[in-house]
């Protein structure tokens, strides 16, 4: 079982974040962090790492960070992001940069060697190139314009390799989304020490409801 912690806000603002992915991991599962790397303490201070670390590394300087990401920490929260890069070769889990790809705003060709140095900082086991998605509240910031094609994240993505020392590994056109590396190493999964109950209180899943 696979345990993604996204998608609900900035996970590292949970007191308890170490604590929940220990469990995770006795329960042999891997986890997923996906984080926008504002808050690097909280990721130098977790007891337990992720099996997979995601950072969020959606502009390459600060000014086109400020435009599209419009961060709620003030004037500081691109220092952070950078402080958060810096300590991604020091942590002992799998890592990814994922940079999200707006058309317009954070893709121009001057903007791939920036990202591969910040990239080359980071050092992380695997880069994702995904284009952004015209979904959620987005939609009152960006234009369905604002969406690259498939073949855009894949120039994207052939460009930015070669500057890391790294390939195109594989790559998705329904997602969008093109994935750097050196070698696909599967996630070795945490050794299960913990078990739940055979009967959780659970409903069983009806599979076939009757017809009206």
């Amino acid at each position: 079982m696979h345990v993604a912690i996204s998608l609900n806000g900035e996970p590292t603002l949970y007191s308890r974040l170490g604590e929940y992915i220990e469990l995770c991991h006795k329960h042999g599962m891997t986890t997923m962090l996906v984080t926008n790397g504002t808050l690097p303490k909280a990721i130098e201070n977790l007891d337990t790492l992720p099996t997979q670390l995601y950072v969020s590394v959606d502009a390459p300087n600060k000014q086109v960070f400020n435009k599209i990401c419009k961060p709620k920490w003030g004037a500081a929260a691109w220092e952070k992001v950078e402080q958060t890069i810096d300590l991604l070769p020091s942590l002992d889990t799998r890592i990814v940069c994922r940079h999200t790809l707006v058309k317009g705003e954070n893709m121009a060709k001057e903007h791939i060697p920036q990202y591969a140095a910040i990239d080359n900082r980071a050092d992380p086991d695997f880069i994702e190139c995904k284009g952004y998605t015209f979904v959620g509240h987005s939609r009152e910031l960006m234009t369905i314009e604002n969406m690259p094609r498939h073949e855009e994240i894949m120039e994207f993505a052939g460009e930015l390799a070669p500057m890391v020392g790294r390939k195109v590994l594989d790559d998705s056109p329904p997602s969008r989304v093109a994935l750097v590396g050196n070698e696909i190493i599967p996630i070795p999964i945490p050794e299960q020490t913990m078990f739940f109950p055979e009967d959780l209180g659970i409903a069983k899943p009806i599979k076939h409801l009757p017809m009206a």
